[in-house]
């Protein structure tokens, strides 16, 4: 029985920032990035008319019966640590809302085991960056993006008493270097007294 892989992929729409949680199918036959014409209207994802429609073939050779590729939707994809921003195609009448081609698995070169149907991303490439992981026990996408509030909150809060921190080392320097220009202040008048001193009584009691 042919065993079909999939993945929960994190698709985010660029222009509200808005996102869902979908099953992709991960299929190294396609020739690109394919998501559902239906999936993606349902989903309000922004079409991106091309200039050139695309014709589309299907395994045996024939031409794709909903006609040739005419849009394009701009999304961010969010999978075990990577994230891209990426261009897929969106073509009519498909089973699987999304499916990443080869180009994407020849990119990020997943670590698939086909009995288990485990993906990891061990070979994923540095620039995917380490900006999504999933939350045991919650599959929103909200869930997602509230944990990530938390940790950019975090990081601030962090940045801001280190901030406090060097501030106020510097304002314990200006007032250490005010009182020592306070001594030598104090220094230099007792000496100027000593001297007009000096000049007010005969030099044999000076001692």
């Amino acid at each position: 029985m042919l065993r079909e892989v999939t993945v929960k992929i994190g698709l985010e729409r660029i222009d509200t920032q808005e996102g869902i949680t979908v099953e992709a199918l991960l299929d190294s036959g396609a020739t690109g990035l394919v998501m559902s014409f239906e999936f993606a209207k349902k989903q309000g994802f922004k079409l991106k008319k091309l200039e050139r429609p695309m014709q589309v073939r299907n395994v045996d050779g024939s031409f794709n019966k909903k006609g040739p590729i005419e849009n394009i939707v701009e999304v961010n994809i969010y999978y075990q640590g990577h994230r891209e921003r990426t261009e897929i195609d969106v073509i009519g009448g498909q089973k699987w809302k999304v499916i990443l081609g080869m180009p994407w698995l020849a990119c990020h070169n997943p670590e698939i085991n086909w009995r288990t149907e485990e993906v990891k991303m061990t070979r994923c490439p540095e620039e995917c960056g380490k900006q999504w992981r999933p939350v045991q026990g919650k599959s929103g996408w909200e869930e997602q993006k509230e944990e990530e509030a938390k940790e950019e909150a975090e990081r601030k809060r962090e940045e801001k008493d280190k901030r406090k921190k060097q501030k106020k080392g510097k304002l314990m320097e200006v007032k250490k270097v005010a009182e020592e220009w306070e001594i030598w202040d104090e220094e230099e008048e007792a000496a100027k007294s000593e001297v007009e001193a000096k000049k007010l009584v005969p030099e044999k009691f000076h001692r």
